[in-house]
């Protein structure tokens, strides 16, 4: 742990530093001499920064989750948005994360640690490396992360999807073979359990499936994916102010912690009550009470719904989610609807509900608050309490499964990527509407720290409202 926290801290400090930039692709931290643990201790926590930190929070603006009000993020919230606002993220994701992880398999395999630990740190890469291109676009990728290339190729985020689950498939492989675990403490998510880390593959394979659409692969992966609470990937957090929950960090002791909120929208979602800011938004109906999950997400402050930073997502020891039970539980109900059936839909949809109904991923929580009681296909016929305006009770099931992704994986990227992937479901997707004009944000800018000296770059470089690849 006292590894953990100051890698952290170190992290953090670099995160923070508007030099952080600088020398990108230089090796300042000279980490290839650094022992292969503390290598893998680092690239854990820089996966942390890139999933749950400012491009989490970044993508949760785009996806209609928050509100900014002020500086900055006000104007991320208008899609007032420059190159330069995405320097510290990009390299987040192939420094700090990706580099690391990089570095960390060469010396694995150098040092003959065995099949296992490079395994996780295949399945980190491909985590990483599938975010960025999910954001981005077109990414570097097999020239990523090494310094002595300083200006690597980009390739096409399709062909780059297709290289992940290559690498992923790897990975379940070499944790397979479940010898040459990572030695205890270094590997900070399972300590280096290979059955978790095989789940995580798993779910891993399908969520970048559904990026891609091809729901009957994401189906198949799912079917094979995290199987409990207790074998999700949660980033874990403590009571020093260094490794704190970074969305703890943010709305409870920065400075600007006051320019940002939960948007009105996504708080109608889950409050009940005539507080609500729009009640005809609200979830709940005789099968379902949202009360526990409002409550363990938001806290009411002098400006508006904020995470709740007290006991609930935002606490400060909170575990952060990255790979979970629950959202393979909702790939296998989306994806086998739009793959399978009804039934089978409904089905994982219920499995998710009865996990929800003790209690399922929320903590410190009143059961009194909670009911998800399981849907029947009358529910989603016309006239159904899921589907008063009468369409196909396939797309009625459909909207309800959309919305339930949204909800249950919010303040995380995913909710951003479901928004641009599902925007020609026209009627069924989650209605995020744009904040200004006519157009949702489509895609993270490339840093102009890249576009200075990488000339590989995608021409004409994209803008903020051109679809990826995937998402035309």
């Amino acid at each position: 742990m006292k590894r953990y926290i100051y890698l952290f801290a170190i992290a953090l400090i670099l995160n923070s530093c508007s030099e952080v930039v600088e020398g990108i692709n230089e090796d300042p931290n000279s980490i290839t001499q650094s022992a292969y643990g503390n290598i893998l201790t680092g690239a854990e926590v820089g996966n942390i920064l890139l999933q749950t930190g400012e491009s989490a929070r970044r993508s949760g603006i785009f996806a209609g989750q928050y509100t900014g009000i002020d500086r900055q993020h006000l104007g991320f919230s208008q899609y007032n948005v420059t190159t330069s606002d995405f320097d510290g993220l990009w390299y987040d994701g192939f420094v700090n994360a990706y580099r690391n992880a990089l570095v960390t398999e060469q010396s694995i395999i150098e040092n003959e640690v065995g099949p296992v630990s490079q395994g996780i740190t295949q399945v980190l890469q491909a985590q990483v490396i599938g975010t960025m291109a999910s954001l981005y676009g077109d990414v570097p990728y097999e020239e990523a992360g090494f310094i002595e290339i300083p200006n690597p190729v980009i390739e096409e985020q399709e062909a780059v999807y297709g290289k992940i689950q290559n690498l992923l498939s790897e990975a379940i492989t070499n944790l397979e073979l479940n010898t040459g675990r990572p030695f205890g403490g270094s590997e900070i998510y399972f300590d280096g359990s290979p059955a978790k880390w095989l789940e995580s593959a798993y779910t891993l394979k399908a969520r970048f499936h559904m990026h891609t659409k091809a729901y009957v692969q994401a189906y198949q992966a799912a079917s094979n994916g995290i199987s409990s609470l207790s074998n999700s990937m949660y980033a874990p957090h403590g009571s020093a102010a260094d490794n704190s929950n970074l969305n703890y960090q943010f709305f409870e002791i920065q400075v600007r912690q006051a320019d940002l909120i939960v948007s009105d929208f996504m708080v109608s979602l889950l409050q009940p009550g005539s507080a609500n800011p729009n009640p005809a938004n609200y979830r709940g109906n005789s099968k379902t009470d949202e009360t526990a999950r409002f409550n363990f997400y938001f806290n009411s402050t002098s400006i508006g719904f904020q995470p709740n930073t007290i006991n609930g997502y935002a606490a400060q020891e909170a575990p952060a989610p990255l790979v979970t039970l629950e959202e393979n539980l909702l790939i296998l109900a989306e994806a086998g609807l739009r793959s399978m059936n009804f039934d089978t839909g409904l089905g994982h949809l219920n499995d998710f509900r009865a996990f929800m109904s003790t209690g399922g991923y929320l903590r410190n929580i009143d059961m009194t608050q909670l009911k998800y009681e399981a849907y029947t296909q009358a529910d989603f016929e016309a006239g159904g309490i899921e589907n008063p305006d009468g369409i196909s009770k396939e797309d009625a099931l459909l909207r309800e499964i959309l919305e339930e992704r949204y909800i249950t994986l919010f303040g995380q990227i995913e909710p951003f990527n479901d928004v641009r992937r599902t925007l020609d479901d026209t009627g069924l997707r989650v209605p995020v509407n744009p904040n200004v004009g006519n157009q949702l944000p489509q895609r993270f800018l490339y840093p102009q720290t890249e576009i200075d000296r990488n000339d590989n770059l995608t021409t004409p470089i994209p803008d903020f409202f051109d679809p990826t690849a995937v998402n035309l």
